[in-house]
């Protein structure tokens, strides 16, 4: 079983006073730590940054009513590792097969942007995913902060395995494969694209079979 942390983890004072804030301002809303979604068995881990505000830190599952889980679950369910239909709900049925989802850091965080102490502390939720996982052989991190939080709870160096798009590293019998973010930032300023972030799934589902 994970470690979870609680829906009212008090470990970040800044991260838990945004939830706050927006517990105030949206009562309805998920506005906790987010867990992690997909079977423990899957061979596949995609890790990401930390929850949208209006996304998953409203929905309760990660990616799930913004733009990252659009361009996310498309390609997952294109490449075999979901099936049913993404409606941007947590309750649409979707399911992961072979694959699961968590974020680096679990709560939103003002501006998108977790500082450095924050992203530390919930290393220790990270960690056990990985470890509980028991079937897992590939990682997907989505931008260099997911990335380099994951490699450093694989207890490798990020400095020895550097994020890039495209970039594949070999950790303790794991493969890791690096993304930039699936944010709409990042594709409507062109850095990323939907067949370039379709390639990085293509590369491990060669990988996997």
């Amino acid at each position: 079983m994970t470690f979870e942390p609680g829906h009212d983890c008090p470990l970040c004072p800044r991260l838990v006073a945004f939830r706050e804030q927006w517990r105030a301002a949206e009562p309805s809303w998920f506005n906790g730590p987010v867990p992690v979604f997909g079977p423990a068995e899957a061979r596949l881990l995609v890790v990401g940054l930390a929850p949208g505000l209006r996304g998953a830190n409203r929905t309760g599952r990660p990616f799930t009513g913004d733009y990252a889980g659009d361009l996310l679950y498309s390609t997952l369910l294109e490449m075999g590792f979901a099936s049913g239909t993404y409606a941007a709900r947590p309750d649409d049925g979707l399911r992961l097969i072979d694959a699961r989802i968590v974020n680096a850091v679990r709560c939103v965080p003002p501006e998108n942007k977790p500082t450095t102490p924050e992203i530390r502390t919930c290393r220790s939720f990270l960690s056990p995913v990985l470890q509980e996982t028991a079937g897992l052989q590939a990682i997907v991190t989505l931008g260099k902060i997911a990335h380099d939080s994951t490699i450093a709870a694989l207890g490798a160096r990020p400095a020895h395995h550097p994020f890039g798009h495209g970039a594949r590293s070999r950790i303790g019998g794991l493969e890791v494969f690096a993304s930039y973010h699936c944010s709409r930032y990042n594709t409507n300023t062109g850095v990323l694209t939907p067949e370039m972030f379709r390639s990085v799934f293509r590369a491990v589902r060669g990988y996997l079979g």
